[in-house]
């Protein structure tokens, strides 16, 4: 079985493409996030048992003599399935409830339309079979440019992220959302949601013109900068009602109004959180005011960029819900976070939003495996590094972020700061070279089998004992 099934994204369904796919996944209330094509390699895992179970059954000679010939699957997929939520939901429904194995794999590469006025769009193509007939060199075929030639590889097994599995003690392993850290580092959060229907957010312009109205609430407004503000340079403002007294609210009568607003707005909601807050209408939904300097994770980034821009900002400053952040963070952590090693994490692991990177603190931080050095070390081999690459950023202060990290754009001399942090962090995980960004993660998804291995064994049920029979004697 072979073709190109139609992809149709989670949010891209119509509701009976939809019901289909939790339907044939089954995987409980949640439903999961699954694009349409999934559907398709569960319903072909299926039909190839029912295949089986034909040939076994008919009055061919072969199948008498318990010989079957073997049935294989190779779809065109998004490369959606092999990156980021999406492999914990369908790939343990391949592997365990169909009981299929990858026999063959294409990594991301770049599918050209014919069609005119057709978006390219990036796929993979994966080849499915029985476990009992799976081939003993499995083909891997990686795109160095995903709009060029493939290089082919071949290995005892693949992983469902489509790199080398043969280190692996399960090479089914998933990496799995955690809600705290694994590595011991400190927390990342999301920033401030008001869900105040912009009454409380103000652009320069709108800023001006209340403050004509309303002089009084300067003292409240204070910059709100969200991944896109920080990455572009825009200014936002935020107002921060949650610390003024009664009687100064009193005295703003247009700050008091805005305030009427937002409580009904959340009145009228039918979301029972958002509900629940509207009577604390100078609250936000999700508040987070930092009291001391902050490292800013932008949660979306162009997929064009060969690192992620971070960095710092500080009180009054309010981060918004679309950036991470982390209070009183270190440089040597703004290193790793910085580093290729990092990044190769986070493009696959992390998942897509369209093709932008999407930083998700459950999926890609909190499991990212930390190399085994302690705070001094790091201290002495990154910390220096960092403020290399603050130094370049620092030279160019014309240029946004977004101008800095543009791979045609990017200063020579913050590259080469960069690159001095991948070579550090490289060293720090093990002395020798990383040839490609697929061994960084083969040498990640590696240590994080060996980080969740205590944490699996105490998950599973405990066995128990059976009684002895005590027999009477008579």
């Amino acid at each position: 079985m072979l073709g190109n099934p139609p992809f149709g994204g989670a949010k891209h369904q119509t509701e009976e493409q939809r019901a289909q796919v939790h339907r044939i996944a089954d995987l409980g209330k949640s439903g999961g996030t699954l694009d349409y094509v999934t559907a398709w390699f569960l319903k072909a895992g299926e039909y190839l048992h029912q295949g089986i179970e034909t040939q076994r059954r008919s009055r061919d000679p072969a199948a008498a003599a318990n010989t079957v010939r073997p049935l294989r699957i190779g779809f065109v997929a998004t490369n959606s399935i092999t990156q980021g939520e999406q492999v914990g939901q369908l790939w343990p429904l391949i592997f365990d409830r169909l009981g299929l194995e990858i026999a063959f794999g294409h990594r991301t590469f770049a599918w050209k339309s014919d069609i005119k006025k057709k978006a390219n769009v990036h796929v993979v193509i994966v080849g499915l079979t029985l476990a009992t007939d799976t081939p003993k060199d499995r083909r891997l075929f990686s795109y160095p440019d995903v709009k060029g030639s493939a290089e082919e590889s071949r290995h005892a097994a693949i992983s469902p992220y489509l790199v080398d599995a043969g280190g692996l003690a399960d090479p089914h392993l998933v990496v799995r959302e955690t809600a705290e850290p694994l590595n011991g580092w400190p927390r990342l959060a999301s920033g401030s949601q008001p869900i105040d229907d912009r009454n409380y957010i103000f652009t320069d312009d709108q800023r001006a013109t209340f403050l004509e109205q309303e002089p009084g609430a300067a003292k409240h407004l204070r910059p709100y900068v969200g991944g896109g503000d920080y990455i572009q340079r825009h200014s936002r403002w935020i107002l921060a009602l949650q610390d003024a007294e009664p009687e100064e609210l009193a005295a703003l009568p247009f700050v008091v109004q805005r305030i009427k607003a937002v409580r009904e707005f959340r009145s009228r909601s039918k979301r029972k959180g958002t509900l629940a807050i509207a009577n604390s209408p100078r609250s936000y939904n999700v508040e987070v005011l930092p009291t001391s300097p902050f490292l800013i994770v932008p949660e979306v980034s162009s997929e064009r960029r060969d690192y992620v821009p971070i960095g710092w900002l500080e009180p009054p400053t309010i981060p918004s819900n679309t950036a991470r952040i982390i209070e009183n963070a270190t440089k040597p952590l703004f290193a790793l976070l910085t580093s290729a090693m990092h990044m190769a994490w986070l493009r696959v692991i992390g998942g897509r939003l369209e093709s932008r990177y999407r930083y998700s603190i459950g999926l890609v931080y909190n499991p990212f495996p930390a190399p085994a050095a302690d705070a001094e070390v790091l201290n002495e081999k990154l910390a220096p590094l960092a403020n290399a690459v603050l130094a370049a950023r620092a030279a160019h202060p014309g240029a946004t972020l977004a101008e800095l990290y543009d791979p045609d754009l990017m200063p020579d001399d913050l590259r080469r700061a960069h690159q001095a942090i991948d070579r550090a962090v490289d060293r720090l995980y093990r002395p020798r070279r990383f040839l490609s960004e697929n061994e960084r993660l083969e040498h990640l998804l590696s240590l994080y089998e060996k980080t969740i291995a205590p944490i699996s064994a105490a998950a599973q049920p405990k066995r128990k004992r059976r009684r002895r029979r005590t027999v009477a004697r008579r």
